[in-house]
């Protein structure tokens, strides 16, 4: 549950909270609620809007996991879970969701031209699992995405095939399938 929490918008509520319970105690002559008020509610609220800035929102489904996918996560790779984990939770003081791993493939040649992960889905292929990463590339071409491809595979680890498809014109899709030797 913490994951799918902004610790950002968390301190910012508590520590303005505590700063607003400060001023007013302040004002009403209350020294021990002011201290408590400015001691904690100050750094908190400081600490909120840093934390805010350097924020990066999980990845959401773009389309519901049937039950029947969802009984295949058993066949899930750990590289396949974690990518699924990561993604799907507040990250702090990243650029975008992915970024080291597109830098080690060859994908982000520069922080504008990165792709950015904009969704995934769980589906299900040939009988196997597979996590499907949606990215936004309007300026790395499918031929490069392609080319790629080979290094992905190693990449992501043993027990996973690769596939490539562009749904859409600034759009690529990879598809993360569980081969039959990551399951057996």
């Amino acid at each position: 549950m913490l994951r799918q929490t902004s610790l950002g918008t968390l301190g910012l509520i508590v520590g303005g909270a505590l700063t607003i319970i400060g001023f007013i105690a302040y004002f009403n002559g209350n020294s021990t609620l002011n201290l408590a008020g400015f001691f904690y509610g100050i750094p908190l609220l400081l600490g909120g809007l840093a934390l805010k800035a350097a924020e990066l929102k999980p990845v959401r489904f773009t389309q519901p996991s049937t039950p029947e996918v969802i009984a295949l996560r058993a066949q899930a790779t750990t590289t396949q879970s974690q990518i699924r984990e990561d993604v799907m939770r507040y990250r702090y003081g990243q650029e975008a969701h992915l970024d080291t791993s597109l830098e080690r493939i060859g994908l982000s040649p520069t922080d504008a031209e990165r792709p950015v992960l904009t969704g995934l889905r769980e589906t299900e292929i040939e009988g196997n699992y597979t996590l499907i990463l949606e990215f936004e590339s309007p300026l790395i071409s499918i031929d490069v995405w392609q080319d790629k491809k080979q290094k992905m595979e190693s990449f992501f680890g043993p027990g996973i095939k690769v596939d490539i498809t562009q749904p859409s014109e600034d759009r690529v899709d990879v598809a993360l399938i569980t081969t039959s030797t990551a399951v057996s």
